[in-house]
Order: structure tokens, then C-alpha cells, then sequence
């Protein structure tokens, strides 16, 4: 069986590029890998060293603490994270955090 042979059209890369980082799975994944970045930026390196794991759900925030202490700690600056998160991201993509 003979098949026809495809016939691409050339595209700029620049465009190529565009289309790839539209897609959800992958903006969805560069919004996690900020989101790590920032909470040890942020947070500085004493606070990441308490981090087990960050997850974003939705627009709530999953932050995993071994220390107890330092969970209560960050209660109290709940909002005041919220608004420096979502500064540095330049959009409302945090809503919410839940410190386990």
C-alpha cells in the first residue's frame, strides 16, 4: 500500500513554540515549578528546609510543614503570603493556603 505523503507547511518556530506552551498540561506544570520557586524565594531557605511538599489544587495551595510550630507560625501571615505569591506569579492564581 502506497500512502500519500503529507505535505507540511513550513512555520516559524517563534509560533511553533507559542502553540506548544499554550497547552494546558504544560502551562498547568510551569505554574507548579513557579509556584516551588517562589515559596523558597519568599519563604527563604530556613522556612523551605521545613517544606516537605507544595501542591496546587484549584486556586488552594497545599503546603506540607514537619514542624508544628512553624505551622502555626505561618497561619497568622496567611494572607500576607497569598498577596506576595500572587504578585510574583501576575495573576490570582492563589486563593487560599492550607498548611498541613
Amino acid at each position: 500500500m502506497n500512502s500519500p505523503k503529507r505535505k507540511y507547511e513550513p512555520q516559524r518556530i517563534s509560533k511553533v513554540l507559542d502553540e506548544i506552551l499554550e497547552s494546558k498540561s504544560l502551562r498547568m506544570g510551569i505554574i507548579h515549578v513557579r509556584i516551588n520557586e517562589l515559596w523558597h524565594e519568599i519563604m527563604g531557605t530556613n522556612i523551605a528546609h521545613y517544606t516537605e511538599k507544595i501542591i496546587l489544587k484549584g486556586n488552594t495551595l497545599f503546603v506540607s510543614l514537619n514542624s508544628a510550630a512553624l505551622r502555626v507560625e505561618l497561619s497568622y501571615g496567611k494572607e500576607k503570603i497569598i498577596k506576595m505569591m500572587n504578585k510574583q506569579l501576575g495573576s490570582e492564581k492563589i486563593k487560599k493556603i492550607v498548611l498541613r
